[in-house]
């Protein structure tokens, strides 16, 4: 097969407005161009976004050499209820918004002329999702191009059947009979085997690899599978991996145990928008892993094939879900309509997709679905575990079931209704939430530890006992309370944490580190995501003069990593848990010590790792010290503040007060020999813009450039109290989305101008042509010019 990437030269119009369109290159999301109102129906769910449909049009001829062979198209990802057009005709549709599909196009193209293709794209009808979901063509279209005798689309498999002595199952499937030679080859290019076979349209065999590298998290070895039939040529990447599960040894990968230390992840690329650019997605992965996750979740929806090929090379453990809803609404017009009807040919379009990756530990089939407490929803969860068994029985299948919510739901709270979704539609900011909104909405009021004391209920256990057989992992949302009583009581049960809050991570780890069926945890979130605004927001009203979560909030303030990509003090708890770091300190900002914020179950804190205060002298300061020691003391410009002994966690407080130099922590071991210290230094009074690209060359249609401005001192020290806005142009290049990480971001990131959060903002760059990409920054605090090698 031949693909060739068909993302330049299309036109985009809202529907109905034929005559205002422009021009685009995908991936393209459309919602970022619809404006933001308080009588958006979908209100806080995508940021109150008056989300419109759309349509996107391309003219295109096939080359002359590809006329008489058979034509697809493949469009990884379209958002949503995707109609397909070629030539005025209707070709194809596709409801669900996160898997792809392919259009077959010979009977309706034009030979040796122009041909029109047309995609409309529905999203008017909100609220559709709890989260922003994008509008339009978001993920890469490709042309593809197969010969008379070609591999069919998808039409290898490969499985690892042997890793000590490495081996590994291979089917083709072709549209005819004939010889098919497979060629297997290393990162050197070298073939290091290869095996010829004559096939009536499936040829499987099995390939040993003597020596081969295994595929493993830490050394993520990838080979390349050639496959020839007749003149066609088609390629997979694999790694040989093998994912073993049991009450014994817990989730071992290639025979050795692996505890998944992971997050949850949503599809958007902060201020991208859905955009699933391949290095945005490979960014995420990478930013992700650096901070010491090995697994993600794909919440609540099938990943990016982008997201996939970076886990491949990065060694990144994935779980993929498949929906957020089963039968029962959370949205009034959200995929539950379509689930009972599409799951077969949904869940094999995710297998079809996954099925090659190493990275892809495991399936997930939804997300606090709440219809898991009743009869037919717990039959219904069966069978999609059977048919994934079926589809791919490699690897295992859980479900994220929110325990507490299972017993409330069935009691009557927060089930969804028509007069509810009405009153949603009509009210969107005093509406009555239903569903994992409940949930939310109820967790921010009561508090976390309320909902995870709430799991430990006997009825809770009653609601969740039948669907969890339905699995092979039971996935807890919430639920870390009932472990230890779970897996005296169900001896033969696996649990995972399928979503957590931050807190609960040096519980899981001790706890994990004990008991072998405890296999991982996903906290809520690993970087944060548009949408859901404020769920995961503590802000003061110097950033956000609103805490209703109205307009102007635009993402959730939930993640350890927050939308530009920078680490918070939450992430360096959670290392410091997980014992990739001995210590850590973060400061609550010093000026809002003692100021009320926006409340939030999901943010265990807001500290940053800073002590550049400036002007603060002398005022309350709240120091947190993450170490695992028996106590720690605090010090500040070498003045004694204090000691605080750790109790079942790894985190202390300090009240002191500010004062511009140094700040030290010495964490203790219980014989008072120093386990670890950490020092923060204060910037000084000079303030200087700096304009930072994260890399210094970049490949023309291949990479974006991420570059970072940060207000810091002639040393280069962070001074997260300068706010000022910064005005941004480019030469030889395209400004895709300009803003900064704070929740609530009322401008939007389609423009050339942006404010500072915390001393900080982001701007991602297209390069347009081989040369310097030039970028030019303009502040009150100076102006400064960076340029960027592109080849």
């Amino acid at each position: 097969m031949k693909r060739i990437l068909f993302n330049n030269d299309w036109e985009c119009y809202r529907t109905g407005y034929e005559t205002k369109r422009f021009c685009v290159t995908l991936p393209h999301d459309a919602m970022q161009l619809d404006v933001r109102s308080e009588t958006s129906a979908a209100g806080v769910n995508t940021g109150w976004y008056e989300a419109n449909d759309y349509t996107y049009e391309k003219r295109f001829q096939i080359p002359q050499e590809y006329e008489h062979q058979k034509v697809l198209l493949e469009f990884e990802g379209v958002y949503r209820r995707a109609s397909i057009y070629i030539n005025g005709k209707n070709v194809a549709q596709h409801e669900y918004g996160y898997t792809g599909f392919y259009v077959e196009c010979n009977e309706y193209l034009k030979e040796g002329q122009e041909n029109v293709l047309r995609v409309e794209v529905v999203n008017h009808d909100q609220p559709n999702s709890r989260w922003y979901t994008g509008t339009g063509i978001y993920r890469p279209v490709w042309l593809c191009i197969l010969p008379e005798e070609h591999i069919e689309p998808d039409g290898i498999s490969i499985r690892t059947l042997d890793y000590i002595s490495p081996k590994i199952w291979l089917e083709v499937k072709t549209n005819g009979a004939g010889k098919i030679k497979a060629e297997i080859v290393d990162k050197e290019g070298t073939v290091i085997t290869s095996v010829e076979r004559h096939s009536e349209g499936t040829m499987q065999t099995e390939v040993e690899l003597p020596g081969a590298a295994l595929w493993e998290p830490e050394q993520p070895s990838l080979y390349r599978c050639r496959v020839s039939f007749g003149e066609d040529i088609d390629e997979e990447i694999f790694g040989i991996r093998k994912v073993s599960l049991s009450v014994e040894e817990g989730l071992c990968i290639n025979g050795k145990r692996t505890i998944l230390q992971g997050c949850c992840i949503h599809h958007d690329n902060g201020i991208l928008g859905a955009r699933a650019y391949d290095y945005a997605e490979r960014r995420k992965v990478r930013i992700l892993k650096k901070n010491g996750y090995n697994a993600i979740r794909s919440a609540h929806n099938p990943c990016s094939k982008a997201l996939l090929r970076a886990c491949d090379e990065l060694g990144m453990l994935v779980m993929d879900e498949y929906v957020d809803v089963w039968y029962i609404h959370k949205t009034k017009y959200d995929y539950a309509s379509f689930v009972e009807k599409n799951y077969k040919k949904d869940l094999m379009d995710m297998v079809q997709k996954d099925k090659n990756h190493p990275s892809v530990i495991m399936y997930s089939t939804g997300n606090e679905v709440s219809e898991s407490a009743q009869k037919k929803g717990i039959e219904l969860c069966g069978k999609f575990t059977d048919y994934l068994h079926e589809l791919d029985p490699t690897r295992p299948v859980s479900c994220g079931i929110n325990i507490f919510f299972n017993f409330l739901s069935s009691m009557g709270f927060g089930v969804y209704s028509d007069k509810k979704a009405d009153e949603a539609v009509e009210n969107a900011k005093k509406k009555k939430s239903v569903g994992s909104e409940f949930y939310n909405r109820l967790a921010g009021v009561a508090g976390a530890e309320f909902m995870k004391l709430g799991a430990t209920l006997y009825p809770c256990d009653l609601k969740t006992k039948d669907v969890f057989e339905q699995m092979d992992i039971a996935g807890y949302n919430y639920g870390i309370r009932r472990y230890k009583h779970d897996l005296k009581k169900y001896p033969k049960r696996l649990i995972m944490g399928s979503e957590t809050f931050c807190f609960d991570a040096y519980q899981f780890w001790e706890s994990a580190k004990k008991e072998k069926r405890i296999i991982g945890d996903f906290v809520w979130a690993g970087m944060d995501y548009l949408g859901e605004v404020g769920i995961g927001a503590w802000e003061y009203q110097e950033y956000a003069p609103r805490f209703d979560n109205g307009r102007g909030w635009v993402s959730a303030g939930s993640g350890r990593i927050d939308l530009t990509g920078r680490a918070l003090s939450e992430m360096d708890y959670t290392q410091v848990a997980f014992e990739q770091k001995k210590i850590a300190i973060g400061v609550v900002p010093v000026p809002y010590t003692n100021q009320k914020h926006s409340p939030s179950a999901w943010k265990m804190t807001n500290a940053i790792p800073s002590w550049s205060w400036n002007g603060c002298d002398g005022m309350k300061a709240r120091v947190e010290v993450y170490c695992k020691a028996h106590h720690i003391s605090l010090y500040v410009n070498g003045k004694y503040v204090g000691i605080k002994y750790t109790k079942k966690d790894c985190k202390v407080i300090f009240n002191t007060r500010y004062q511009a130099g140094e700040l030290k922590a010495i964490g203790y071991d219980a014989d008072n020999q120093v386990v670890a210290e950490c020092i923060l230094t204060s910037a000084s009074e000079a303030t200087v813009l700096r304009v930072e690209p994260e890399q210094s060359t970049c490949r023309l249609e291949e990479d974006l450039c991420y570059v970072r401005f940060r207000y810091t001192d002639e040393a280069g020290l962070t001074k997260p109290l300068v706010r000022a806005g910064i005005h941004l142009s480019v030469t030889d290049g395209e400004i895709l989305g300009f803003g900064s990480a704070c929740p609530y971001y009322p401008k939007g990131y389609l423009q050339n101008m942006a404010d500072t959060y915390y001393g900080e903002s982001l701007a991602v760059v297209r390069p347009k042509k081989i040369g310097q990409c030039i970028i030019y920054a303009e502040s009150k605090f100076g102006c400064v010019e960076k340029k960027v090698r592109v080849v």
